[in-house]
């Protein structure tokens, strides 16, 4: 087991009846197993709600199925930094098969779960791995304490309706106006409202109802502060001098 904790894992995605064909991503490791499936239905064109996971090594041992929909990505992942992912749906295998509503549901109580050999649950405890690695939970923490100061002092240097650049990694550069600093309701932590130039963003400043700023649809979005550098961003706009 690596001695840090990972920020990202690679995955080697196969999927039903097509164990060969494969693709390479890279998923957060701070994403619930529910969004991970979200993702998965671009990458694999199944359904969410019907698909299981399967995780295995980097050398093509099996660990178990991430089961568990509210769990985070990186409560199942080993710190070895890759890892294949093989995604198992009958909307994938059985397309016909469309009406799930008079499927019986299979339920399965947390403690006849954790009775069961061969899950993902059993493979992290018996290999202290997880949440059942005391020394990864403290890293986790200590990382997560420090994310929290990092946020607390880049918040005090960004001034609602300051222009700013937007840097979240993995996404392309965006400017942007700050519309709003403080707290929300669907995230911890402080968060940065932004009002971007382009329609680049995921709202027009409201959340589940709720308005934190003013701005058009696909304008609007929530960073960390630490993502946001403020200055003299001006608006880019397209150089015409050489055209009439």
């Amino acid at each position: 087991m690596a001695d840090f904790f990972r920020d990202y894992v690679n995955f080697t995605i196969t999927k039903s009846g097509q164990k060969d064909a494969c693709v390479e991503r890279r998923f957060p490791t701070d994403i619930t197993v529910a969004c991970l499936k979200g993702k998965l239905e671009l990458i694999t064109g199944g359904s969410a709600s019907t698909m299981k996971i399967e995780l295995y090594t980097k050398d093509d041992e099996f660990i178990g199925t991430c089961d568990n929909d509210e769990a985070l990505l990186g409560y199942y992942v080993t710190n070895d930094g890759k890892m294949r992912l093989h995604v198992v749906d009958a909307f994938l295998q059985r397309k016909e098969f469309e009406d799930l509503s008079k499927v019986e549901k299979f339920e399965l109580s947390l403690e006849e779960y954790s009775k069961r050999p061969g899950t993902v649950k059993s493979f992290l405890e018996r290999n202290k791995l997880g949440k059942y690695s005391p020394e990864e939970m403290k890293q986790r923490e200590e990382k997560k304490r420090k994310e929290e100061d990092a946020n607390e002092i880049a918040a005090k240097a960004i001034k609602v309706g300051e222009r700013c650049e937007v840097r979240v990694p993995g996404q392309p550069v965006r400017r942007a106006t700050v519309m709003f600093i403080g707290k929300v309701h669907f995230q911890q932590g402080l968060w940065t409202g932004i009002k971007y130039d382009e329609p680049l963003g995921k709202n027009d400043g409201t959340v589940d109802g709720k308005r934190y700023f003013e701005c058009s649809p696909k304008y609007g979005g929530f960073v960390k502060p630490i993502h946001v550098t403020v200055g003299d961003f001006p608006e880019e706009t397209l150089d015409t001098d050489d055209e009439i």
